[in-house]
């Protein structure tokens, strides 16, 4: 987010991978607690290339796929998917003011929910209006701001 690839990203995005499992798994909170995932696979994105913004999304759509047995393979399309336009936002987008990284935020977020969608049997899918505009509007604004938080708190923004 800033000149070079700041170390504290990387601690914070180790950090996300398990605390997003702890929260909803390990706690049971389920959707009531953010997708850490997607904000770290965000904050990857837009330091690493498209390569390696697809393996990341990769990786972290297979551990999150693991722990569904009904729309297999759908988070790993989608984190895939998510982590290569995140990479792409690195040369249509120049910056990393709060405006920015909360719009990326929250556009990745709704994105992501939304490809979800379109990917996942529709037997085991919910009606588009409740599930990508009911449910992911907020959750995208969930998303962001707790994602806009977790920067600020680590100095990965400038203060415009």
């Amino acid at each position: 987010m800033s000149q070079g690839t700041p170390k504290g990203l990387w601690i914070l995005v180790v950090m996300l991978f398990p605390l997003h499992f702890v929260l909803h798994v390990g706690f049971g909170l389920g959707e009531s607690a953010p997708d850490l995932l997607t904000i770290g696979l965000l904050l990857t994105a837009r330091e690493v290339g498209i390569g390696g913004a697809s393996l990341v999304g990769l990786l972290f759509g297979l551990v999150e796929d693991s722990l569904t047995v009904l729309a297999f393979g759908a988070n790993s399309v989608t984190m895939t998917v998510i982590g290569v336009f995140g990479a792409f936002t690195r040369d249509l987008f120049v910056g990393d003011s709060r405006l920015f990284v909360f719009s990326y935020f929250l556009a990745g977020k709704w994105m992501r929910d939304l490809l979800h969608w379109m990917v996942m049997g529709q037997e085991f899918r919910q009606p588009f209006v409740e599930q990508v505009l009911v449910e992911g509007a907020p959750a995208a604004l969930y998303a962001a701001l707790v994602g806009m938080g977790l920067v600020t708190l680590m100095g990965l923004v400038r203060n415009q």
